[in-house]
């Protein structure tokens, strides 16, 4: 009998596709606990927004980790690309949720994106060869 392996029935082997389905998958996560935290603490929205950026660090990371993994060569350009993604999706769905503008300063958190996806990327190419 064959063993199922991971919480989908079949196996994603794009790298992009795979860290940005990770990505989000810890984001969706990290929210549900962030609710949680909110709901059985005191605190207002307005403070939460430090340990949202962190949330999104973190997803980003294990996406950038993930698409590494997989690619096994050039995984700081394979992360950074799913940080970019990732980045442009998430400012996408706030722009159309909040029907606000987008603004300059919100691209610009495409940048630290970028950033933690690539570190996540060249951790994961090391991670292949292991």
């Amino acid at each position: 009998m064959e063993q199922k392996r991971g919480l989908l029935p079949f196996h994603i082997t794009h790298p992009l596709v795979s860290g940005l389905w990770y990505g989000f998958l810890w984001m969706m996560i990290g929210a549900l606990i962030l609710s949680l935290f909110l709901q059985a603490s005191g605190l207002s929205e307005e403070n939460l927004s430090v340990y949202t950026y962190l949330v999104h660090a973190v997803s980003l990371f294990i996406g950038g980790l993930v698409a590494g993994k997989r690619s096994g060569r050039k995984g700081w350009y394979q992360g950074g690309l799913v940080g970019v993604l990732y980045g442009i999706i998430v400012l996408l769905i706030s722009f159309l949720a909040l029907d606000s503008h987008l603004l300059i300063q919100d691209m610009a958190l495409v940048i630290p994106a970028f950033i933690f996806g690539a570190i996540g990327g060249a951790l994961g190419v090391n991670l292949h060869k292991s």
